[in-house]
C-alpha cells in the first residue's frame, strides 16, 4: 500500500497554481544566476581597465616602456632618441608636476597650434629685424667688396661715400653704415661696421683696443636701456652680432696680430675667420693653409663661431661639425657680372677664365653666405644675446659699483660715421 502511495505521489500531476509558482521560481533563479555572471564580468572588466590604465600611465612616464611602444609602431631609432630626450628635458624642467604628452595622432581633431608660426611670421615681417656685422682686416683684402657681394647691393662704407679717397689711417677708427634691405616683404636693418687702419701701421701694438672698446660700448648701451624704469617696447640693438676677420692669403700660418686679435675678441663676440682673395692660392696650397690655421687656432685656444659647447642637439652638432671642418672659408668677392654658358654670374675675369664667386668648386663664398644669412643668422643673434651680452651683464651687475657709474659709454671717443640709406 505504501508503494502504491509513493507511486501515486510521484506521478500526481501539478495543479495550474503550482505550475505558475514553479515557473516563477525558475525565472527568479535564472535572473540571480545572470546577475551573478554580469557582476563577475563587470569586476573582471574593471580590473582589466585599471591594469591597462596603470600600464598606459607607466608608459607615459617610463622611458623604457615608451621605447618599446615606439618600436612596436615602427619608429626610427633617431626619431625615438630625439623624442625621448625632449620629453625627459620637459619632465626635468618641471619637477614634482605631473605631465603627459599628447601627440597629433591622439587629438580628437584639428586644434590650430601650428598657426602660431604664421602669427610669429606676420609680426616679424611687420617689425623687421636687425643684424650688425663687423669686418676687420688690413687694407686691400677686399672687405668692402665681399660685404657688397654678400648682400648683392652697395652696402659698404666705400660704396656709400661718393667722394671716398683711399688713404691709410694713422689710427684704428670705426665707421658704421646702416641700410634697410627689403626682400619679399621681409625688412632687415643691416649695419656694417668697418675698421680702417687695423694692421696697417708699423707698430700695431694694441690696435685691437678700439674694436674691443666699441663692442663693449654697445653692450653697455643696451644694458642701460634695459635698466630704465620705463623701458622702450623694443630696445634698439646696436650690439655686434658677428665679426668677419680677414686673413691674408700668405699660405703660411697665423700672424701674431691675428692670434692676439682673435684671442681677445673671441671672448666677447662671434668671430668667423675667412681667407681673403683665395684665388691667389692653388687648391693644394689653400687646403694646406686652412689646415695650418685650424692647428694654430686649437693650439692657442681660440674660439671661433660656431662653438661646440653651444650646440643644442645632435642634429645641430652634426651640421656645425661640417662647418667647423670648412673654417676658415676661402673666399673671393666681386660685384661684377659675366656671361657663362648664357647665364649671368658674379665672377672675376682672368686670362685663364672666369672665377665664379658662387660656384663651390671655385671658392667657398657660398658656404660663408649660407652661414651668415641663410642658416645661422638668428643663431648668431641668439649667441650674442644669451652668451656674450649675458656674460657682460652679469659681470657689470656684480661689480661693486652696481649703479652703473659712467663707464665706457661716456668716455668712449671712437670716431664713427653713421649714415642711413633705404634700398
Amino acid at each position: 500500500m505504501r508503494g502504491d502511495t509513493a507511486g501515486e505521489l510521484e506521478t500526481e500531476p501539478l495543479t495550474p497554481m503550482e505550475e505558475r509558482e514553479e515557473k516563477e521560481r525558475g525565472i527568479m533563479g535564472q535572473e540571480q544566476k545572470d546577475e551573478g555572471k554580469s557582476e563577475a564580468q563587470l569586476a573582471s572588466t574593471n580590473t582589466q581597465n585599471s591594469t591597462s590604465e596603470k600600464e598606459e600611465h607607466c608608459v607615459e612616464f617610463c622611458p623604457v616602456k615608451k621605447e618599446e611602444k615606439r618600436k612596436e609602431k615602427g619608429m626610427e631609432e633617431g626619431e625615438m632618441k630625439k623624442e625621448l630626450e625632449m620629453e625627459l628635458q620637459l619632465c626635468q624642467s618641471l619637477p614634482g608636476q605631473q605631465m603627459s604628452f599628447i601627440r597629433g595622432t591622439d587629438l580628437f581633431g584639428y586644434v590650430g597650434i601650428e598657426a602660431v608660426l604664421d602669427q610669429m611670421r606676420r609680426k616679424t615681417m611687420k617689425a623687421g629685424f636687425e643684424f650688425n656685422i663687423m669686418v676687420v682686416g688690413q687694407s686691400g683684402l677686399g672687405k668692402s667688396t665681399l660685404v657688397n657681394t654678400l648682400f648683392k647691393s652697395k652696402v659698404s662704407r666705400k660704396s656709400c661715400m661718393p667722394n671716398y679717397a683711399e688713404e691709410i689711417s694713422k689710427t684704428v677708427r670705426l665707421h658704421s653704415v646702416s641700410h634697410v634691405i627689403e626682400e619679399k616683404g621681409v625688412k632687415m636693418k643691416l649695419t656694417v661696421i668697418d675698421t680702417p687702419g687695423f694692421g696697417d701701421q708699423i707698430n700695431n701694438e694694441n690696435c685691437w683696443e678700439p674694436i674691443v672698446k666699441y663692442v663693449t660700448e654697445q653692450y653697455e648701451k643696451y644694458l642701460r636701456e634695459e635698466l630704465h624704469v620705463n623701458r622702450k617696447k623694443r630696445i634698439p640693438d646696436s650690439r655686434v652680432h658677428c665679426c668677419v676677420y680677414f686673413l691674408p692669403a700668405t699660405g703660411h700660418r697665423l700672424r701674431p696680430i691675428d692670434i692676439e686679435f682673435m684671442k681677445r675678441l673671441g671672448k666677447i663676440v662671434s668671430i668667423v675667420p675667412v681667407i681673403a682673395k683665395a684665388d691667389t692660392l692653388t687648391i693644394d696650397e689653400r687646403q694646406e693653409f686652412k689646415e695650418r690655421i685650424r692647428q694654430d687656432l686649437a693650439a692657442n685656444g681660440i674660439q671661433v663661431y660656431p662653438q661646440k659647447e653651444y650646440d643644442e642637439d645632435p642634429e645641430e652638432h652634426l651640421i656645425n661639425d661640417r662647418i667647423r671642418e670648412s673654417i676658415p672659408f676661402a673666399v673671393v668677392g666681386t660685384d661684377k657680372e659675366h656671361q657663362v654658358n648664357g647665364n649671368k654670374v658674379l665672377g672675376r675675369k682672368t686670362k685663364w677664365g672666369i672665377i665664379e664667386v658662387e660656384n663651390v668648386a671655385h671658392c667657398e663664398f657660398a658656404n660663408l653666405r649660407d652661414l651668415l644669412i641663410r642658416s645661422h643668422l638668428q643663431d648668431l643673434k641668439d649667441v650674442t644675446h644669451n652668451i656674450h651680452y649675458e656674460t657682460y651683464r652679469v659681470r657689470r651687475l656684480n661689480e661693486s659699483n652696481w649703479r652703473l657709474s659712467p663707464g665706457p659709454l661716456e668716455n668712449g671717443a671712437a670716431d664713427r660715421c653713421e649714415s642711413d640709406s633705404h634700398l
